[in-house]
């Protein structure tokens, strides 16, 4: 099931996970803020430290192709938060 992010500026964030081969899991986060949404990719392998690869601010509709895209053909899931 697909299904949208909030449009409002209301602070909620999403979480998309994936398995690792290794036992890990890649991470993408989702929070929506004052008219943008921060993005931020990464992987956790416990009881390490989770590692942040990537952070940026899109606008909505950029984070919501991105959400569509990364569920659809990279594997993600909406998951609870990791940590």
């Amino acid at each position: 099931m697909v299904t949208a992010m909030p449009r409002s500026v209301t602070p909620f964030v999403l979480w998309l996970v994936r398995p690792r081969s290794d036992g890990g899991r890649d991470y993408v986060t989702f929070q929506p803020s004052q008219g943008v949404v921060e993005m931020r990719e990464g992987s956790h392998l416990p009881p390490q430290m989770p590692l942040l690869k990537r952070r940026c601010c899109l606008a909505i509709e950029e984070a919501e192709a991105c959400r569509r895209r990364l569920q659809q053909e990279a594997g993600y899931q909406r998951s609870e938060p990791l940590f």
